[in-house]
């Protein structure tokens, strides 16, 4: 299958699927434990469909959103991935340049195998920075001030993997870090050629470029993995984050928070945004979604602090769900990765236009020429069956 004959994330997926050697690709699609929340992360949009408003002018549609007092070019950006560099070779800096000419968002992975300095470079008014606290805490200062001098706007701090997750997939394929190429793994490798070339033509194993300089002096690739590992996951008290806020002068995000008394301890420790996450399923299997917990939150934070959410969104519709849940903005994270490890910058751009095709399409279908209007009154569930649905904001059927 050729890029543009992709119609949606699936067939990205697909495509991904056949470039990567099964150890990576099931690194992406793992989660944790039985993986149920998976599964749950993408069936709870099923809860919900878009009721739909007609007689309306819906020629021109318009999905800009207001985040943060910049306007943005779409309801959604590019969540934190991480090793995306190791799927496919400069993958970071593919996804910022896609995020650039598409006027979102892209966060950088405090996991990636890139460089902050380099990937915020070609991107800079759209990279934001996704940090993994250290144990040490004299690394997580530096890498905040590193950011801060390479001129990012927004800090994203994750807290939801206070300890290492059990991801009994990548454990039985024997993914870890340092990655150890047992014999059955490298002969399965080859029937990825492509994929294998560029390994090789890149000098084989990445180095984390962000966690480089914090290693031992002349630290291999596999080392510097295994000196992050060292590091991270990292328990961070509200002690720690005040502290991480003390050094920011930025927009300061929190990624994780599912509960709406720990969305309003952020808001008093400082914290300019909320993302409500449960890490792509990839952290505890016996989590809620972030749709199911997402309304909570939001009506728990005052209104001028941005409430977003990432975790399961696979279309268009998802995006315009979660915005009419009340999430100011949603974040991707898998489906762009697909794009990217399927067909590099180009495939990265297509995954971008497709989800927005979706959005574009979905706000005509549903009489909702604003992404900005969207709201609890355009969704129905099983609950409304036989009542009258609320009416929507803005002109009248047939006005």
């Amino acid at each position: 299958m050729k890029l543009a004959d992709a119609l949606n994330v699936d067939d990205l997926r697909r495509m991904a699927r056949r470039r990567l050697p099964k150890i990576l690709y099931d690194c992406i699609e793992s989660g944790t434990e039985g993986e149920q929340l998976l599964t749950r992360n993408e069936r709870s949009f099923d809860r919900y469909r878009l009721m739909p408003r007609y007689g309306l002018d819906v020629s021109a549609r318009d999905a800009g959103t207001e985040l943060f007092g910049r306007r943005w070019g779409q309801p959604f950006g590019l969540a934190p991935t991480g090793f995306a560099g190791l799927f496919r070779r400069g993958a970071d800096g593919m996804l910022a340049r896609a995020a650039a000419r598409a006027d979102i968002p892209y966060v950088l992975s405090g996991a990636s195998v890139a460089d902050l300095e380099d990937v915020v470079a070609q991107a800079p008014a759209h990279v934001w920075y996704h940090l993994y606290a250290a144990k040490d805490v004299r690394i997580s200062e530096d890498i905040v001030r590193r950011a801060r001098d390479a001129g990012v706007q927004h800090l994203v701090v994750t807290v939801d993997n206070p300890v290492f997750p059990k991801r009994e997939r990548d454990m039985r394929n024997g993914f870890a870090l340092p990655l150890k190429l047992r014999p059955s793994i490298l002969a399965e490798m080859l029937l990825h050629p492509a994929w294998i070339l560029e390994y090789l033509r890149a000098g084989g194993l990445p180095t984390m470029g962000v966690w480089q300089r914090y290693a031992p002096a002349g630290a291999t690739p596999a080392e510097v993995g295994a000196f992050f590992r060292t590091q991270s996951p990292a328990i961070q008290t509200w002690r720690e984050l005040a502290h991480l806020r003390s050094l920011w002068p930025g927009k300061f995000l929190i990624k994780g928070v599912q509960h709406p008394d720990d969305a309003l301890r952020a808001v008093e420790c400082g914290f300019d945004g909320i993302i409500v996450s449960n890490h792509g399923g990839k952290v505890f299997d016996a989590l809620p979604s972030p749709l199911e917990t997402l309304p909570a939150v939001r009506a728990a934070v005052p209104r001028g602090i941005p409430v977003m959410m990432d975790s399961g969104v696979r279309r268009g519709t998802d995006i315009l769900v979660a915005r009419a849940l009340g999430a100011d903005f949603v974040f991707v994270g898998r489906a762009t990765l697909y794009g990217v490890v399927a067909g590099g910058e180009a495939g990265a751009d297509r995954a971008v236009a497709l989800l927005a095709d979706e959005v574009h399409r979905a706000l005509a279908m549903i009489g909702c020429p604003r992404a900005a209007d969207l709201d609890g009154r355009f969704l129905f569930t099983d609950s409304q069956v036989g009542s009258r649905p609320a009416t929507p904001p803005g002109p009248t059927p047939g006005s």
